[in-house]
């Protein structure tokens, strides 16, 4: 019987990752996004198709770990300082949004004829978001970190936060027998103890938790540090789920907490397999939960809350981004990717039907509504983004490339091509300049400088703009994969004109050399060197001494980049050149003073450097 049960439960994770590697990628090449490619492989293989699985919520609540861990790696990139920085946000927009759209839900409730109370717990259920849906949605469209992406991420944790108030709120709805007095006593124990929760995870990752993973770094067991990142993002949202709080919070805050640590791309390379494979078994359990008989019974009152819900909700958050003057597309944006009920109404609505405010139907209608809401939502994006051409930019007061002539081409008027440029036309150089900001073109106008729009990836815009007849082809655009297709672009088409390109690190600059560019600067390096150079002479050193060192700096700097350009000296540790490892090569000169190690990580690695150069002496 052993046997046959461990039998049952391998088909039962094959068929899971079957359905997932199959799906999810056809989908992905329809357009239509992963979502909704695992949405479609639960429902496939979930209890209303294959019936290979027939408890789908015992894998949803394993399965919530994904959003738990997702939310631990926001938490990462979240500092405080940038936390803080979204507080009006958080408490003022999510507020906002949260409170008018749990009203206007619950007016909508009340006119198809439901009680009070049902219809504030129905709607304020469908107000809370899906985190998972709009994070992994903001993720791939690379939104994550835009402004309307991190006013996003301020209402998904305002509404994490308003699962406490909305619980409570639905103990106070709730019928009892009780005295009063006690209810009331056990509801602000509740929000007491909710509280605490919070006070005690921060103290407690305050002060624990970097001391902790030094102990463990220590160790040199990298296992152990794989289990102790679980543990932190596990035990901190078991701590605040015992707390009466969502566990995505509670993760969402050890993130936080850990996002100034030395450990902090340890903990992230940790747990991101984890976080990927259990936020895809999330959505695959949320598919298989959609129960298709409560639809069919019930399918004329689903299918118009399901619109009505969305709808409503929409118009909701249109009306307060645009009140909070956010711009048409914006708005409508957030409208469309937030419409949705998310995963944290689950766990209202069952509070709800165990509180005897709603019975075990209603708590299946409102679960069906939400998850059919949540498989519409990446189809309402594809079709946003289908009948919303992207917004076209005024070209008033800008010309376009036509047959320019300048002795000098500059690709790209940012801050480094204006500061690159001035020598040039200091000395009557004549310059042609293009720019695809319109917005920066318009600008530089004001200042009396005459700058062409024109996209430097395309050759008819080289070729209008003179790249062919230049003396010098100047590429200072800030993105560096852009530098180098121009650069590939320019060296393919006028292999003798010079190219000197603007890198954005080293790893663009090695890019930029084997693309064939003349010339190639990292734009941070020099103003670096001659910043060192000037904390060298206010800590006392001599002027020349100070240049000597930063000469060495230079030499030590063009040995590495020769050394990876060829492929280095011996194994061990390195670069990446394309897929393989370029190491790092001993210094031209030996350094004046040994290395010393500003912490726990850098020891390490002069440690075992040190290691290594005595076992091959």
């Amino acid at each position: 019987m052993a046997a046959e049960a461990t039998g049952n439960d391998l088909v039962h994770v094959v068929a899971l990752l079957g359905a997932a590697v199959v799906v999810v990628p056809i989908f992905r090449r329809l357009g239509l996004g992963s979502i909704l490619g695992y949405l479609a492989a639960g429902l496939l293989i979930g209890p209303f198709g294959l019936r290979i699985f027939t408890d789908p919520a015992a894998i949803l609540h394993v399965a919530e770990l994904g959003v738990v861990m997702f939310l631990f790696i926001i938490g990462l990139e979240m500092r405080p300082s940038r936390l803080w920085s979204l507080r009006a946000e958080i408490f003022g927009l999510g507020a906002f949004q949260v409170g008018l759209c749990a009203a206007l839900l619950t007016l909508l409730g009340l006119a198809g004829g439901f009680p009070a109370a049902v219809s504030f717990v129905a709607g304020a259920g469908f107000v809370l978001t899906s985190t998972a849906i709009v994070m992994q949605s903001l993720e791939e469209r690379g939104d994550m970190s835009s402004p309307s992406g991190q006013r996003m991420v301020a209402i998904l944790l305002l509404e994490d936060l308003a699962i406490v108030p909305l619980l409570a709120a639905v103990a106070f709805l709730a019928p009892t027998t009780s005295g009063e007095e006690t209810g009331l006593a056990a509801r602000f124990t509740s929000i007491a103890i909710g509280v605490g929760s919070i006070v005690g995870l921060v103290v407690a990752g305050r002060y624990l938790l970097n001391p902790l993973f030094r102990i463990l770094a220590d160790s040199r067991a990298r296992e152990v540090m794989t289990a102790a990142a679980l543990l932190v993002v596990l035990g901190s949202a078991l701590a605040l789920q015992l707390g009466g709080l969502s566990m995505a919070m509670g993760a969402f805050l050890a993130g936080v907490l850990l996002s100034e640590s030395t450990f902090r791309h340890q903990l992230e390379a940790d747990i991101e397999p984890f976080r990927g494979i259990l936020l895809g078994l999330f959505f695959l359990a949320v598919g298989m939960s959609l129960d298709l008989s409560v639809v069919a019974s019930n399918w004329r009152l689903v299918a118009v809350y399901v619109v009505a819900y969305m709808v409503v909700k929409a118009l909701g958050i249109y009306c307060v981004a645009r009140i909070l003057r956010s711009g048409h597309r914006e708005a409508l944006e957030r409208a469309v990717m937030m419409a949705q009920g998310g995963e944290f109404a689950f766990v209202l609505y069952s509070s709800a039907m165990s509180a005897g405010i709603i019975d075990g139907e209603a708590n299946a209608v409102l679960t069906a509504i939400i998850i059919i809401s949540m498989v519409l939502t990446p189809l309402a994006l594809l079709m946003l983004r289908l009948l919303t051409p992207a917004e076209k930019v005024s070209l008033d007061g800008v010309d376009m490339v036509e047959e320019l002539n300048g002795s000098v081409l500059v690709i790209g008027f940012g801050r480094f091509g204006q500061i690159a440029s001035q020598p040039l036309l200091l000395n009557g150089v004549d310059v042609s300049i293009i720019d695809n900001d319109v917005e920066m073109i318009q600008a530089a106008a004001n200042f009396g400088f005459k700058v062409y729009y024109g996209d430097g990836t395309r050759l008819d815009i080289l070729h209008a703009a003179g790249a062919g007849r230049a003396r010098a082809v100047l590429v200072c655009v800030d993105k560096g994969d852009i530098a180098v297709r121009i650069t590939e672009l320019i060296k393919s088409e006028y292999p003798l004109v010079p190219l000197l390109v603007r890198a954005y690190d080293r790893g663009i600059a090695l890019q930029l050399v084997g693309a064939g560019a003349d010339y190639q600067l990292r734009e941070t390096f020099e103003s670096a060197l001659v910043f060192g150079q000037q904390t060298l002479e206010t800590l006392g050193v001599d002027t020349e001494e100070a240049a000597e060192l930063i000469a060495d700096v230079r030499r030590r700097d063009e040995g590495r980049f020769e050394a990876q350009l060829t492929g280095g000296l011996q194994a061990g540790r390195g670069f990446m050149k394309g897929n393989m490892p370029v190491p790092v090569p001993t210094p031209l000169t030996p350094p004046r003073q040994t290395g010393r190690a500003m912490n726990e990580e850098t020891a390490a690695v002069l440690d075992e450097a040190a290691k290594a150069g005595a076992s091959s002496m």
